[in-house]
């Protein structure tokens, strides 16, 4: 059976969701009490334990250390004997992860992707091809030191241009200086992959003047057809930067006023796939949803990014399987190992994941969490290997460096190219970033209970199936990319955050 003839099966009542016949554990799709029996991959369990919702259940006697599946593969090891209809969890299940891996090139056959016809939508046309789905002025501070004088300026630029362009928004930082190496080249990296977004019609860069991140060397990362329409302000070097802020401001205002919306292909979008606060039903729900979306996206000649790379550890070899070629099967073992290496050098085991949310919530091991969150890149071929700080390169499937932290793995999304990110949760969150941030629930309950912050249920996945779940998603992000607020841009939820990984002087 396909995952999307097992939901269609839990619509039909049954109280255990099955995800492969290979599995050792179903999930829970309610919480349920000792002594209830029910039906699970052809077996009839009697449970043993009160079991949450999205927490697994045993459904055969196994010995501890046996290693248990979950989706067709491993996701750890037993640390005690559990019997059929027992709850398997932290209290009884273990990481198989450790250390650095040796890896081989599988490759697997490249699954056809749907040529169906996709909503499009209206977004603004870039004199380098690029399409963006928002007409913004970013102000972005090269330092820490003048993050509020960027603010400032902002503030007071959104009202005067207010129905002019989409918005002027500041994005502060506590980075730029006390910065050395490749610490301070990510961070600039980061500026100037910002300053080059198609959401952008102007961007203001704020400096000091006596930081490390010169304005100048951040204006040799931006190519120069991008140029025209970058502002530079020294705070240092005018007698009221405010004033002169503004000025500059209005200027790109006047320009990126001229630029309307046009009707575009679905292909156009860069979609960031994005996971945080993840529960037992994002792997079964939001995140194999969205991996319809990037398949769409990917198979309309558009782009989609995957990032979080130590929550791909444990299910890295079903995307070094989609490698298509042996350079990028080198990239993505360069990206996992190196990941891997820089936990170790810092004393810190690779598998200290899940969170507590993710916990709660019914994930285990990293493994589980992994597999599950793997699916946002639903089946295409892996195209490319990114670098952080680096941008878009080509249309297709697209690996990205960055950490889990949904701050900065959701800024260097943004900073790649996404022009919108879609981002599961089955938990919350009210965050949002330079780009439309879709919020996607993994279950009703949260949707129904946080309306603010939820823009898609994808919990209606267990009810109508995934293929009209994933027709109203397009449909929800054609509207957004032509101009609806996402919750998260209706509350001013709009951040970044920078990856800090050296010394501070």
């Amino acid at each position: 059976m396909t995952q999307a003839d097992l939901l269609h099966a839990a619509a039909a009542g049954r109280a255990l969701l099955h995800l492969d016949p290979r599995d050792d554990v179903a999930v829970a799709l309610s919480a349920l009490a000792r002594g209830t029996a029910a039906e699970a991959g052809g077996r009839a369990v009697e449970l043993r334990d009160d079991i949450p919702d999205g927490h697994k259940v045993a459904l055969r006697d196994m010995a501890a250390g046996e290693t248990v599946r979950k989706y067709g593969w491993p996701i750890g090891i037993l640390t005690a004997a559990v019997r059929a209809g027992e709850h398997v969890h932290s209290h009884n299940l273990a990481t198989l992860l450790s250390g650095v891996e040796g890896y081989s090139w599988e490759r697997l056959a490249a699954e056809p992707l749907s040529e169906e016809a996709q909503p499009g939508f209206r977004g603004y046309r870039r004199s380098d091809g690029r399409v963006g789905t928002r007409n913004e002025i970013w102000i972005l501070p090269t330092v820490g030191c003048v993050g509020r004088t960027a603010q400032k300026i902002a503030a007071i630029a959104n009202a005067r241009h207010a129905g002019v362009v989409d918005g002027v928004y500041a994005f502060a930082h506590p980075f730029g200086c006390s910065q050395l190496g490749d610490d301070l080249a990510g961070t600039r990296s980061v500026l100037a992959a910002l300053a080059c977004h198609p959401n952008a019609g102007g961007v203001l860069l704020v400096g000091l003047g006596c930081e490390s991140n010169q304005l100048d060397r951040l204006l040799e990362e931006i190519p120069e057809a991008l140029r025209g329409r970058v502002r530079t302000l020294r705070a240092q070097g005018v007698e009221d930067e405010l004033e002169e802020g503004l000025a500059l401001v209005d200027a790109l205002a006047a320009t990126a006023s001229l630029s309307r919306r046009q009707p575009v292909g679905f292909g156009e979008l860069v979609l960031g796939l994005k996971c945080g606060g993840s529960d037992g039903f994002s792997g079964l729900t939001a995140n194999p949803l969205v991996g319809r979306m990037a398949d769409r996206a990917v198979a309309a000649g558009g782009s989609a990014i995957l990032s979080e790379i130590p929550e791909i550890f444990g299910a890295e070899r079903l995307l070094m399987a989609r490698a298509s070629d042996g350079r990028v099967f080198d990239g993505i073992v360069g990206l996992v190992n190196d990941f891997k290496r820089y936990f170790l050098a810092s004393g810190q085991p690779v598998s200290e994941n899940p969170s507590p949310g993710n916990i709660a919530g019914g994930i285990t091991t990293l493994e589980e969490k992994s597999l599950g969150a793997v699916q946002k890149a639903g089946h295409a071929p892996v195209g490319d290997v990114l670098r952080y700080g680096e941008r878009v390169r080509r249309r297709g499937l697209s690996l990205l460096e960055a950490p889990g932290n949904d701050a900065v793995s959701s800024t260097a999304l943004a900073a790649a190219g996404a022009t919108l990110i879609l981002f599961t949760t089955g938990r919350g969150t009210p965050l949002g970033f330079p780009v439309p941030t879709v919020k996607i629930a993994s279950n009703s309950e949260l949707a129904r209970r946080k309306r603010g912050w939820i823009d898609f249920d994808a919990g209606q996945v267990l009810q109508g199936g995934m293929e009209p779940a994933a027709d109203a998603l397009a449909l929800r992000i054609a509207a957004i990319a032509s101009g609806e607020e996402t919750a998260a841009e209706r509350n001013g939820e709009r951040e970044i955050a920078i990856w800090k990984r050296g010394v501070t002087l």
